[in-house]
């Protein structure tokens, strides 16, 4: 939002910063709350809720609608700053504190959330009051949000008309570069839609897509149909699936692990594939930089009834006898994952993908020493760059001529072809995966190469 000059005569006297117990409105002071730290900061949604989570107060009902106003709010970002600096003739006032989350947080339930208009803009204009700095321009917030519900209809349609009001320039132009516009738009238009729910089971997904009311996906992945309580579904307590998308089951696929095979998985938390590998009965050794996450990598095997050795070691510099086969899921960008983490758009920039495409090529160089001549090395981002993909793996090779792909093949992926590039490696895309509904449709963006040492 661009800025407001200040207001040419004095402000009314602002009221006094207090709390207020009005139904809904700590759930919508938290939504703002977080909204302004993650575009402030540039962390992750997820990480600043659960930071911020324990000290709010609010109960299971009230954190829900919050979190799903914060997730709405930066899936449709671009939408809402558009609606909102179109209607602010000076731009956003300067020095009005938490005037622009509110304003945001408010903006998302009455163009895209199932709130009633009055409930929004009544609780935005009492979260203005909360603040000295914001409680200034009150009537001036009352007013936009009044016009927002009033041309609703329009600011839909205007939305609708250009795919990429939603997605930052520099990825939008890097998606039309590197997949063409047509590409370019489905992907952007696929993030606008709240991503299906895969599971990945240990065995039998005919059964388990049954029990769960689900859909057996072709690569042996189950699709809820419906969202539920994760650990009150069938099959949790028993360990019988983890929650994993689709296409992030891909890369652990074509290692095709066999029983007793060592195996390491770099860069293995939260777990998903690391399970992937031990259910399949290799020993399996589990590597990452993370203490706490591999606490929770540890807490999943567990309930899964899996075992895995797991090592915290940076991945650049850890070394061990070479293993039949590595995995490394690198970090990344993350842009991949944008439709189940809108926040991700509006948090990386060029320079994060750059930065980490440096390590990426140092984790790649360390991996090669951890293959065994004849062993096979995966390596997977969830990025929809070609810096931390396809541009990775040829440099890899001209650094590494004792490596050489091995082609994917349909059969292997439950004949999705669709998955599988010219060079023979897996590019899965949002807009891919058609399924009975958009609801139900597409995966993450990953990108996987198989490469074999001779």
């Amino acid at each position: 939002m661009a800025e407001h000059p200040s207001p040419s005569r004095p402000a009314p006297e602002p009221v006094e910063s207090g709390r207020s117990d009005a139904p809904g409105l700590p759930a919508r002071r938290f939504a703002a709350t977080i909204i302004d730290e993650v575009l402030r900061a540039r962390v992750a949604l997820d990480e600043t809720f659960e930071r911020l989570l324990p000290d709010s107060g609010l109960d299971a009902a009230d954190a829900g609608l919050a979190r799903a106003i914060a997730v709405t709010a930066f899936r449709r970002l671009g939408t809402i700053q558009h609606a909102v600096d179109q209607r602010l003739e000076r731009g956003s006032p300067r020095k009005s504190g938490p005037f622009e989350p509110i304003l945001t947080a408010a903006a998302a339930q009455i163009l895209f959330l199932d709130v009633p208009d009055h409930a929004a803009v009544d609780l935005a204009i009492r979260n203005l009051h909360e603040d000295l700095r914001s409680a200034r321009y009150v009537a001036l917030g009352n007013a936009l949000l009044r016009r927002i519900v009033r041309e609703r209809d329009a600011i839909l349609a205007e939305a609708q008309a250009d795919p990429f009001l939603d997605t930052p320039d520099w990825l939008a132009e890097s998606w039309s570069e590197t997949y063409g516009e047509a590409a370019a738009a489905a992907i952007a238009a696929s993030h606008r839609e709240e991503p299906p729910l895969d599971l990945s089971v240990k065995a039998d997904p005919a059964r388990w897509a049954e029990a769960l009311e689900g859909i057996a996906l072709p690569n042996g992945s189950v699709r809820l149909r419906e969202r539920h309580a994760i650990a009150g579904l069938p099959g949790f307590d028993e360990g019988a699936w983890w929650v994993q998308d689709a296409a992030a089951a891909l890369p652990a696929m074509l290692l095709a692990p066999a029983p007793g095979e060592r195996i390491v998985d770099l860069c293995a938390a939260p777990g998903g594939k690391t399970a992937q590998i031990a259910a399949a009965g290799a020993n399996v050794t589990a590597l990452d930089r993370s203490g706490p996450r591999l606490r929770r990598l540890k807490a999943n095997l567990a309930r899964l009834g899996l075992t895995a050795e797991v090592v915290t070691a940076d991945a650049t510099s850890w070394k061990a006898e070479p293993f039949d086969a590595v995995l490394l899921d690198a970090p990344c960008s993350a842009t991949g994952t944008i439709r189940r983490h809108p926040d991700v758009a509006w948090t990386k920039l060029p320079d994060d993908r750059d930065r980490l495409a440096g390590l990426q090529a140092r984790l790649l160089d360390a991996a090669a020493g951890l293959t065994k001549p004849g062993g096979r090395l995966v390596y997977c981002t969830c990025s929809l760059e070609a810096q931390e993909g396809e541009a990775q793996i040829e440099a890899f090779l001209a650094r590494h001529p004792q490596f050489r792909r091995k082609p994917v093949e349909a059969a292997e992926i439950g004949g999705l072809s669709e998955a599988i590039d010219a060079n023979g490696d897996i590019r899965t895309l949002p807009h891919q995966l058609r399924g009975e509904t958009p609801r139900l449709s597409g995966w993450a963006g990953f990108y996987a190469s198989r490469l074999i040492r001779l």
